[in-house]
C-alpha cells in the first residue's frame, strides 16, 4: 500500500510505500517525509 508523501528531492508529492519506493518515479527515494507511516505505526503501537 502506498501514501500520499512528499519527495524533498522533487519537491513533489510521490504515490510512496514505507520501504521508500516511489511508484510515480519507479525507483527507491531516499529524502522522503515518512511521517504518516510513523504516525500510523505508532497507533498501533498505543492499541
Amino acid at each position: 500500500m502506498t501514501k500520499w508523501c512528499f519527495n524533498y528531492d522533487s519537491g513533489e508529492y510521490e504515490q510512496i510505500d514505507k520501504d521508500g519506493f516511489s511508484w510515480d518515479q519507479g525507483e527507491y527515494v531516499c529524502n522522503w517525509d515518512d511521517s504518516e507511516y510513523r504516525r500510523e505505526a505508532e497507533e498501533e503501537e498505543d492499541e
